[in-house]
C-alpha cells in the first residue's frame, strides 16, 4: 500500500525547485492569487519557524510582524501557486523549530546572521 501511495505522489505531484532554507532564515515567498478572472503576484516576507513533513506533504511556516501583530502562514512546499522563493538572510539558530520566537519582542527577537 505504501508503495502505491509513493508511486502516485511521484507521478502526479509537480515538484517545485526551491533553494535550501531552514528555521531562522528570512525568506520571501512570491505566490499567485486568483481573484475572479484576474490573477496577481503577492509576496510574504518573514522568518521561517519550521519545516515539517517529508515528500509531497512537506510544509513550512513563516512568521512576520504586521505592525504590532504577528502573522504566521503555512505553505506546502509543492504548492503550484508558489512562483519563487528568495532567501534574504541566513539565520543562526540552534533548533529546528523556533516556536520560542513567538514570545520575543524588541532586541531579543533578532536572529544572528550565519555567514
Amino acid at each position: 500500500m505504501e508503495n502505491l501511495i509513493k508511486f502516485v505522489q511521484d507521478e502526479f505531484v509537480t515538484r517545485n525547485e526551491l533553494p535550501e532554507f531552514a528555521a531562522g532564515d528570512t525568506i520571501t515567498v512570491y505566490y499567485e492569487i486568483k481573484e475572479g478572472e484576474k490573477s496577481r503576484t503577492q509576496f510574504f516576507r518573514g522568518v521561517v519557524l519550521q519545516r515539517r513533513g517529508t515528500g509531497t506533504s512537506e510544509t513550512f511556516t513563516i512568521r512576520k510582524m504586521s505592525g504590532t501583530v504577528g502573522v504566521e502562514r503555512i505553505f506546502p512546499v509543492n504548492l503550484p501557486s508558489i512562483q519563487k522563493i528568495e532567501v534574504n538572510k541566513r539565520g543562526k539558530v540552534r533548533r529546528a523549530r523556533i516556536f520560542y520566537f513567538r514570545e520575543l519582542t524588541g532586541k531579543k527577537a533578532r536572529i544572528k546572521e550565519r555567514r
